[in-house]
């Protein structure tokens, strides 16, 4: 399908692609993964033909329609549904001429064509679309300018699902969208039927929604089949290799390069110095297997507070008088605690993290927030708000004037803004760069509570881990908001479901809210059933749930073990591969040998109770 050929592209003179090579066969779908400024969006755009390359070949079928998402969002009194319809441009123009032709044969032709193409049940097939992006019938009929970007953006991404190119690009498309929408169209991807090549940093997406991922990597391009997980311990094994090739190589030169210093000046040794000499010059040097030191988060620890951190009590919130977004809240936020808060965009997600925030008072009831609570909020809003002409120092310097700048540069390495970052004009910054100053920025005077609405928009897939850690090994408390489905997984141990104007405990995990949300939307396309059958599967849902709740909690509090105890055995054997420990300390020694032993069987007894707790969910399940 595409076959991408000794492709180079320069820009400033230097290799953004660089004799790089990859085929993909038709239909597959193809994760493009790699570093911020890697060049992923760049072979998009060569793909499309909107940039040239300097060198190499681009090649696809012939006759192959290639569609991808405009980066400007569509605006205009037209319809959501009447501007996806258009993007099916071969059926807008039939129907068009169907109204002015006169020829009976040609007549005959455009209506044939129109049923091939199944033109009438195209409306539908548009609004399905819509409606997985999170529009319901109202909004599929109102002008696209009553939208604000993001939205818009949304429709964008509708109309290139519904005009189905043989070859389909997507450059970060869960970036405007919430985790339902993503959900979907993880879904809608696994199911599309031709070939798909997909720029995205969530590791789900990734895992769930692709055959196989391509790499690009200093210049290169690199096909590895399977998802995410796949690539990554695939590669993780190449580059192992590649550092003992290199070992061995470096072993070899010095032994090769000895016995020429030794023996080249040697009339009976000369003859083999020279073979090694040109040898050594043949040798083509590995490599070292590249580390990105900056992908490493830390945020300062808070001080201790008493719990509840945060009370909410019989309140409502909202933007107008009198009209509230979220009414009855009883809340209640303690020290420790990691909730996520699940839900569509505009069911108040936002409007309660900026009430518990405080940047929104109640409009009824009661918030109370502990005398000292420092919080750090992240926003999208907040990258655009930074100075673009100002650097990381000065902005971190007017949070904290009293610091030495070798004291805020170190603060900034530790979210990845190492050497020169600190000193670059935020205009100059990547999106990914901008969104760790910030997290360094929010947390800065150390917030006993962080509140994270979609923090992960601009982090590539190691910035996310990194992210990832960083929340794992905080001691304070976290309200996230995500449509990164192995961040909240991996983050928050309770959930929060903010619909219908309420917001109430979720009761299963991320796994049951991905499946409720795909059988809504199956519901709501297939419009199938009658109000009373859906309201009896949502109570045996809500039952079920409640049924397994306790099992799931025991699950989960066996992993976060599990983890921990791995998280002290990597302290003990960091400790242990110090070679200075065994000349200098002893009873230190002994005691860190001691303390393994006890971990190793600690950790063999939680593992036991994980099975254990996971058989029985699997019981009760089935």
């Amino acid at each position: 399908m595409l076959h991408i050929n000794d492709l180079t592209y320069r820009i400033g003179g230097r290799d953004i692609l660089s004799n790089a090579s990859a085929h993909v066969p038709a239909g597959h779908k193809v994760g493009v993964v790699g570093r911020n400024g890697a060049g992923k969006s760049t072979l998009l755009r060569l793909i499309l033909g909107e940039i040239s390359g300097d060198g190499g070949s681009i090649r696809y079928a012939r006759r192959a329609r290639l569609g991808m998402v405009s980066q400007e969002a569509p605006g205009g009194p037209q319809t959501l549904l009447d501007n996806v319809l258009e993007a099916d441009t071969e059926r807008t123009a039939l129907l068009a001429e169907a109204d002015t032709a006169t020829d009976p044969d040609r007549i005959g032709e455009i209506h044939q064509r129109l049923l091939d193409i199944e033109a009438h049940s195209a409306p539908a097939r548009a609004a399905s679309i819509l409606a997985g992006l999170g529009f319901d019938e109202a909004a599929q009929g109102r002008a696209l300018s009553e939208f604000s970007g993001g939205w818009r953006m949304r429709v964008a991404l509708a109309a290139i699902l519904f005009a189905a190119p043989d070859l389909l690009l997507l450059d970060e498309p869960t970036n405007y969208l919430d985790l339902e929408g993503t959900l979907w169209l993880e879904d809608f991807l696994r199911r599309y039927p031709h070939t798909v090549l997909l720029v995205s940093h969530d590791r789900d997406l990734l895992n769930n929604a692709v055959t196989a991922i391509l790499h690009v990597d200093n210049g290169d391009l690199t096909l590895y089949r399977g998802g995410y997980d796949t690539f990554e311990a695939t590669r993780r094994e190449r580059q192992e290799q590649q550092e003992r090739l290199r070992l061995r190589q470096d072993a070899s030169r010095k032994h090769m390069q000895a016995f020429v210093d030794r023996f080249r000046y040697q009339a009976n040794k000369a003859r083999q110095a020279q073979s090694r000499l040109k040898a050594l010059s043949r040798m083509q040097p590995i490599a070292e297997a590249a580390a990105d030191p900056s992908v490493n988060f830390r945020f300062p620890e808070p001080d201790e507070l008493r719990s509840p951190i945060i009370s909410v009590d019989r309140a409502a919130v909202g933007y107008e008088l009198d009209v509230p977004i979220l009414k009855g809240l009883d809340l209640r936020i303690d020290s420790k605690d990691r909730i996520a808060l699940l839900g569509r965009n505009g069911n108040g997600k936002s409007t309660l993290a900026k009430l518990i925030e405080g940047r929104l008072d109640a409009m009824s009831g009661d918030v109370r927030r502990g005398g000292k609570l420092r919080t750090g909020f992240f926003a999208q809003h907040l990258i655009e708000d930074l100075e673009p002409k100002d650097t990381p120092v000065s902005h971190l310097q007017r949070i904290l004037p009293d610091l030495k700048e070798a004291a805020l540069r170190a603060r900034l390495g530790t979210f990845g803004l190492i050497q020169d970052k600190a000193e670059t004009a935020v205009e100059h910054l990547s999106g990914g760069e901008r969104a760790r100053l910030v997290l360094a920025l929010i947390t800065a005077k150390a917030p006993h509570l962080l509140i994270l609405d979609e923090p992960t928009n601009h982090l590539d897939v190691d910035a996310r881990q990194a992210l990832v850690q960083a929340l794992n090994d905080f001691s304070g408390a976290v309200l996230l908001i995500s449509h990164d489905r192995h961040l909240l997984e991996l983050t928050t141990d309770r959930l929060w479901l903010v619909a219908d104007g309420q917001v109430t405990p979720w009761e299963g995990d991320i796994d049951d809210y991905r499946r409720m949300s795909l059988r809504s939307e199956a519901s709501k396309e297939g419009n199938q059933g009658s109000e009373k059958d859906r309201k009896a599967a949502r109570r045996a849902n809500a039952k079920n749930r409640q049924r397994l709740a306790p099992l799931r909690k025991i699950v989960k509090a066996a992993e976060q073990k599990m983890s921990k105890l791995q998280l002290e055995q990597a302290r003990i054997a960091k400790a242990l591969a110090d070679p200075a420990l065994y000349q200098e300390s002893p009873a230190k020694l002994a005691n860190l040998n001691q303390e393994r032993a006890r971990m190793e069987k600690d950790f063999a007894a939680a593992e036991a109770a994980w099975l254990e707790a996971e058989e029985e969910l699997d019981a009760a399940q089935a």
